[in-house]
């Protein structure tokens, strides 16, 4: 956390895994403020193919091939689903990866690094936690996001008084064209399959993708020094709240349908584990998906210390996602595989 304010970009900005979800959105809000931009990404970019550049963060030959001198770095690259394999893939991209890019920042002379953390870093925290709460991650993907975090650091570290360190945290990232979870829960709402485990009182952090991607903007004029911030939009919902919004704008009757009681659903989640196991298939449900379904993950944030205003409120972005994903014919646009 720190006290500062943005001031408008002059270097060039170099997105790593620009192709992404976040990167896609984020790039094509630098092309709309006619910024100069490149991308970095080991796969294609769709929407700006002109300004992509192969280049794997495991490799330290393809970034210093293509990391511009004295460029802004956002650092967007991250294995981050839950079913990874090998497992060693979360070391070697999102901690490695790290290590990598501050290698080739330092010969190149970069004094800006923006990074996305997650608040996974926080595992099951308390509700409320900000970004003092304490470090408990669940698993690989928030335990190697922190640990890229001490590696940038470390690299900030050695230039205090030159170099920015801005760290973001985004809680659960949803919008258009993304298929993670809340896209998963989404789809099963609105072709009536949905059923609701447990009571619903849970609350859930949510961020809308364009938010998210105007605040990288907004956070890549920070000035020297560390700047840590969890990304959420608020109000946060519950998910009888979330549930039954999204029906409303679906045209379905008002509530949330047919509900199971948390022992069964989490028992059907172990089953789909089994099957995953034996199968080696995935699965859209297992245990860790309907304990993380049914606990509350609800973050704070010291956001307004940046001066920053969201562009679309929350309610306005899952109704357009909504209203784009299962309202409107969008069957050639490109989509994104996340969480």
């Amino acid at each position: 956390m720190s006290d500062t304010k943005s001031k408008r970009l002059e270097k060039a900005i170099c997105v790593i895994g620009g192709s992404g979800f976040i990167g896609t959105r984020l790039c094509k809000r630098l092309a709309s403020a006619k910024l100069e931009f490149c991308i970095l990404d080991k796969s294609q970019s769709t929407s700006f193919p002109e300004k992509h550049h192969f280049a794997d963060v495991r490799s330290v030959d393809q970034l210093r091939q293509k990391i511009p001198v004295g460029s802004v770095i956002i650092n967007l690259a991250a294995e981050h689903r839950d079913d990874v394999r090998p497992r060693s893939l979360y070391d070697d991209v999102n901690v490695q990866g790290a290590r990598n890019i501050c290698q080739v920042a330092e010969e190149k002379g970069v004094t800006q690094i923006l990074f996305t953390s997650s608040v996974a870093v926080y595992g099951f925290a308390p509700p409320h936690t900000d970004e003092r709460g304490a470090i408990n991650p669940f698993n690989d993907y928030g335990r190697t996001k922190y640990e890229a975090e001490q590696v940038l650091r470390e690299w900030q570290m050695n230039d205090p008084d030159v170099r920015s360190l801005v760290i973001i945290r985004p809680t659960v990232v949803f919008g258009e064209q993304n298929r993670g979870n809340v896209y998963n829960l989404l789809r099963q709402i609105a072709s009536g399959r949905f059923v609701m485990i447990g009571a619903g009182t849970n609350f859930k952090s949510m961020a809308y993708v364009e938010n998210v991607a105007a605040f990288i903007e907004h956070a890549a004029g920070f000035g020297p020094g560390v700047h840590v911030y969890n990304y959420i939009d608020k109000p946060d919902f519950n998910m009888n709240l979330l549930v039954s919004t999204v029906r409303e704008k679906l045209g379905k009757a008002g509530g949330v349908g047919f509900r199971l009681p948390y022992s069964m659903g989490y028992c059907v989640g172990l089953l789909c584990d089994l099957a995953a196991r034996i199968t080696g298939k995935s699965f859209p449900i297992s245990s860790i998906r309907v304990k993380k379904f049914a606990a509350t993950t609800q973050f704070d944030t010291t956001l307004s210390e940046t001066k920053f205003l969201a562009p679309v409120p929350i309610k306005v972005g899952l109704e357009r996602t909504v209203q784009y994903e299962f309202l409107e014919s969008h069957s050639n646009e490109t989509v994104f595989f996340t969480e």
